[in-house]
């Protein structure tokens, strides 16, 4: 292992480091936090042979850019990017090598997605709260970049063209960010029989997300019903995901960094396969909510691990006949 230094030339709109979340932090009130599209950071740390859950960097809108003083191993995923190296084209959702003193840049496309994930081969030197990089702005706990960060890195380059076709020929689970209303998949919950037609409601209207949302939630634009009683509803846990009404004329789809607990009408809950749309919906997205079953939820779930499973099994193996699998960081 050795220190590579990344010298940051460019930062974006908001730039931090992340990771998939904390464990075992909600049983002391504080939310499980993490990348908002937890499948892209995934695929991005296997890509480079990190486990899942490593640090690596997300942004939000805006280029971001560095350069490395000695070879490093990268993989953008997330929204439609481009992304260069030394001003030459590469590929996302792709293992490429960056050389010593040559620029990585990122430049979102905005209007397909709102984040990027950036892993690099090796652990980043990055502060923790409760066992986990991700930030918690409430916590004072913000994790942004400085001008230089550092990682520990046991991959040692390899010479190659930028010209030359992709290193790898890998499966790997592209999220994807097509133009139009994205169609969420959505269990139904208890909230939903206390508020007649509320579900027929929902399935047929559209929904904006709007400048209001933000890491604990997206706010929608589009009809509501509310119940037809006043009487108070419990304090009660809330998932990942959940439909939730409150008293005003909107729709909030809570995040990752939600209150564990909540007093309003949740009318149903985001399938797990669909979480990753969510986390790329930034601000004009026009969502549409489709429901299923809870069989096919966890159907489409399983798939979704079976995919990820499957790239590092093949990540694990063109790692091997490189011969340089022994120098990455496998989970």
């Amino acid at each position: 292992m050795r220190t590579v230094g990344l010298d940051i030339t460019r930062i974006g709109w908001v730039t931090t480091f992340q990771d998939l979340g904390r464990r075992d932090a909600e049983r002391r009130g504080v939310p499980t936090g993490g990348a908002a599209d937890q499948h892209s950071a995934a695929v991005a740390n296997i890509l480079v042979g990190n486990p899942r859950g490593a640090t690596l960097i997300e942004n939000l809108g805006g280029d971001l850019a560095f350069v490395p003083d000695a070879d490093v191993l990268v993989a953008v995923t997330g929204a439609p990017c481009r992304v260069t190296i030394g001003g030459a084209t590469v590929d996302s959702w792709s293992p490429v090598p960056v050389p010593a003193g040559q620029e990585i840049r990122v430049r979102t496309d905005m209007g397909l997605g709102a984040r990027n994930y950036v892993a690099v081969s090796g652990v980043l030197a990055a502060k923790t709260l409760l066992g986990s990089a991700a930030p918690d702005p409430r916590m004072g706990f913000t994790q942004e970049l400085g001008a230089r960060v550092l990682l520990e890195s046991g991959f040692r380059g390899f010479r190659r063209s930028h010209f030359a076709p992709p290193l790898f020929r890998l499966p790997v689970p592209v999220l994807r960010c097509p133009e139009g209303p994205w169609v969420i998949d959505v269990v139904e919950s208890y909230g939903a029989r206390s508020i007649p037609g509320v579900r027929e409601l929902i399935a047929r209207s559209p929904y904006t997300v709007t400048t209001r949302s933000n890491h604990v939630g997206l706010r929608l634009d589009g009809p509501v019903l509310h119940p037809d009683t006043d009487t108070e509803i419990v304090s009660h846990g809330v998932p990942v995901g959940a439909l939730q009404i409150p008293h005003a004329d909107e729709l909030i789809v809570l995040g990752r960094y939600r209150s564990l607990t909540a007093g309003y009408p949740i009318v149903g809950v985001a399938s797990r396969a669909s979480l990753p749309l969510l986390g790329q919906a930034g601000p004009g997205r026009e969502l549409r909510f489709r429901w299923v079953d809870r069989e096919t939820s966890v159907r489409r779930s399983a798939e979704r691990e079976s995919e990820l499973r499957a790239l590092e099994r093949a990540t694990s193996e063109a790692f091997g006949a490189l011969g340089f699998a022994e120098h990455l960081i496998h989970p």
